[in-house]
C-alpha cells in the first residue's frame, strides 16, 4: 500500500504545489477533510481557509485558499483554488487592513457598500489571518 499520493495545487494564476504527501487536510464545504493514500474518489467545494499538506512526521505546507474545488483520486489530490497563497506568503498588513475595511463597510448603514461583498471579504480577510497564526503556532 503506498504511503504517499500525489497533491496539485493551482489557483488561476499559476501552480502553487506539487509533489508527494501522507496526507492533506482541507476546509471541504461540508466540513474539514482529512485524504489519505488510496482514499475513496470524490468531489467537494473547497469553503475559504487552510490547505494543509502533510509531507512527512516533521514537514507540512500550509496554504490559504479563498474557496474551489477539491478532486480526490486513489492516487492523486488536485486542488483547484481560485486563489491559493503559501501561509508564509500571506501579507499580514494588508490583510489587517482588508479586514477593516470590510468591518467598517458592514458597519456603514447608508447602502452604498455590497453587504454580501464586504461580508466575503470580511471572511477572506479573517481566513487569511487564521491561517498565518496557525502557521505561528506550528512554528513555521
Amino acid at each position: 500500500m503506498p504511503s504517499t499520493i500525489y497533491v496539485d495545487i493551482v489557483s488561476a494564476e499559476k501552480e502553487i504545489f506539487s509533489g508527494q504527501a501522507e496526507m492533506v487536510f482541507a476546509p471541504a464545504e461540508m466540513g474539514e477533510v482529512g485524504i489519505t493514500p488510496r482514499h475513496a474518489p470524490f468531489i467537494t467545494r473547497l469553503k475559504p481557509g487552510e490547505v494543509r499538506v502533510k509531507v512527512n512526521e516533521t514537514e507540512s505546507y500550509p496554504f490559504y485558499v479563498s474557496g474551489g474545488m477539491l478532486e480526490v483520486q486513489p492516487h492523486l489530490i488536485t486542488v483547484l483554488a481560485d486563489t491559493a497563497i503559501r501561509a508564509k506568503d500571506i501579507d499580514e498588513a494588508a490583510a489587517l487592513e482588508a479586514k477593516t475595511r470590510a468591518e467598517e463597510a458592514l458597519s456603514d448603514k447608508s447602502g452604498k457598500m455590497d453587504y454580501a461583498t464586504a461580508q466575503a471579504q470580511l471572511a477572506e480577510a479573517i481566513m487569511q489571518l487564521r491561517t498565518l497564526d496557525r502557521l505561528r503556532k506550528r512554528g513555521g
